[in-house]
């Protein structure tokens, strides 16, 4: 008998996504840039772009926002055009700068920072 794997909540996804090596590097950057960070914003695109930026502990920008992609001189055309827009959004999350704000702390501030979106009951 074969057991079917139930598919992950959106709770234990989120959990799962972490910072990948060819973006800590950038993070740490906007980490020493921004003194009043709690942490670090990151969206990843569809396109294989990224933008970033550091938010403080009201959920409010804590430096500019970023956008770069990986081993290339410049950003997408379509990052061109558009700025990186949400409904390209492949991944978001924040980067938590240690010690991390309480669980409430940090889910309003994820709310704030990438809005929120209708739950299925």
């Amino acid at each position: 008998m074969k057991l079917k794997k139930k598919p992950a909540s959106k709770e234990s996804k989120k959990a799962r996504i972490v910072t990948q090596k060819s973006e800590e590097a950038m993070i740490q950057g906007i980490i020493e840039g921004s003194p009043d960070a709690v942490g670090i914003a990151v969206i990843r695109l569809k396109c294989g772009c990224r933008k970033m930026a550091a938010v403080d502990q009201n959920g409010e920008p804590a430096s500019k926002v970023i956008i770069y992609r990986d081993s290339a001189e410049s950003i997408c055309a379509e990052c061109k055009q558009d700025n990186g827009s949400y409904i390209r959004v492949k991944e978001s999350f924040i980067h938590w700068i240690e010690p991390a704000p309480g669980e409430y702390a940090r889910a309003m501030i994820e709310s704030k920072v990438f809005g929120t979106s209708p739950q299925v009951h």
